[in-house]
């Protein structure tokens, strides 16, 4: 509620103020060569500073535990600018393969141009990313939970492996939020978040949120200053109103998702359940030590094919058919459809994404009503 923000606000407004400015004046000369000498901190102009984003970005830090962060302006400005800032020509990469794709084919194919190299890991596996370091690897990512199948990596291990050979990392922390899972407690160096999923938690800002120790965020906020990917005070006002209640909406979903978690592993129709608080998942155990709540994201598999899997969809009446998670609204998708639509059936499996899967992101809705909807879909279908 408190963490990170000014005790007192200008006009002794209660909420943050939105400073909707592009630029910052100068009383005199003076007051600019002060300035500029470094004698007092101000903001100068708006892809370098805003009140209203800089309290955004002590909040995230409050939160994650971190010397300071740097907002952007979507979750895919944050990951890419921030590896950009880590990285240069002759670097290596290693990337977990169940990281989301839009940062899998930034690093393995636009990265590429510009002579760094990359490896991807399977999923969660330490030994793999260990086996793959190498001389020249100067980043190792990975998202936890992972996007669809939840996957959770050891952190511990992977912040002290990279740490001995002094290798950063980075982590993408979207599904669990702050609330669930701190990676930098674990000794994780970066953590990312798309703001737009759980933080500002109503599905109407686009955001994205850095957090680490001063001099790492500070390579990427100056970077952030060149390639211009800032967020504007009115989303970062939305994002901060959201962090509000972000406690007792993700309390909420983390219930709901078990319940609905639960319900589905006992159910004729369903082939398997991907949720790290069911004991079923591989990374239950490394979950149950890393985690205070296993998010709001559950995946199955309905046994049929992708047309079957889809009736079943629309026979929901509470989650809207829609990509992303993390609002107060549940929404429901086949990735076979939504993200991979362009892939055959056999190019589909072969990353891992088979026509029965169904991703559920929960929003707060009543847990007996989401789940009992969900099984009177499944039976209706049947």
């Amino acid at each position: 509620m408190h963490g990170g923000e000014p005790r007192d606000r200008a006009s002794d407004s209660l909420a943050e103020p939105i400073v909707q400015t592009a630029t910052y004046t100068f009383a005199s000369t003076s007051a600019l060569v002060e300035y500029m000498e470094g004698k007092v901190e101000r903001e100068e102009y708006g892809r370098y500073g805003n009140p209203t984003v800089r309290t955004l970005e002590q909040k995230m830090a409050a939160l994650e535990g971190t010397d300071d962060a740097v907002a952007f302006s979507s979750g895919m400005s944050a990951v890419t600018t921030a590896i950009l800032a880590l990285v240069k020509s002759g670097s290596h990469v290693v990337l977990f393969s169940d990281c989301y794709r839009r940062t899998r084919q930034f690093v393995t194919s636009f990265l590429d141009r510009f002579g760094v190299t990359s490896t991807l890991v399977p999923p969660a596996d330490v030994d793999a990313m260990q086996a793959a370091l190498t001389p020249q690897t100067r980043l190792v990512i990975s998202e936890a939970p992972t996007n669809p199948y939840n996957n959770v990596v050891d952190l511990r291990r992977v912040a002290a492996i990279c740490r001995e050979r002094r290798i950063r990392t980075m982590i993408d922390a979207t599904f669990a939020t702050p609330v669930n899972l701190r990676p930098a407690e674990h000794g994780i160096d970066l953590v990312v978040h798309s703001a737009t999923k759980y933080l500002s938690g109503h599905n109407d800002v686009l955001a994205g949120v850095v957090a680490g120790p001063n001099g790492l965020v500070s390579l990427v906020r100056d970077l952030r200053h060149v390639l211009g990917g800032v967020l504007d005070p009115h989303a970062a006002y939305l994002v901060h109103r959201g962090i509000k209640t972000l406690a007792v909406r993700v309390k909420q979903q983390n219930a709901s998702a078990l319940a609905l978690a639960q319900a589905l592993e006992g159910h004729p129709r369903v082939r398997r359940v991907w949720y790290p608080g069911l004991a079923s998942h591989p990374h239950h155990a490394v979950a149950k030590e890393l985690m205070t709540g296993f998010g709001g994201v559950v995946t199955f598999a309905v046994k049929g094919d992708l047309a079957s899997v889809g009736r079943f969809v629309d026979a929901c009446r509470i989650p809207r058919i829609a990509p992303s998670l993390g609002g107060v609204e549940s929404l429901i998708e086949q990735p076979a459809l939504m993200s991979y639509f362009e892939l055959s059936t056999e190019q589909r499996e072969a990353v891992g994404i088979s026509d029965d899967l169904v991703r559920y992101a929960v929003g707060i809705e009543d847990t007996d009503e989401l789940v009992a909807d969900v099984l009177r879909a499944l039976d209706q279908t049947a």
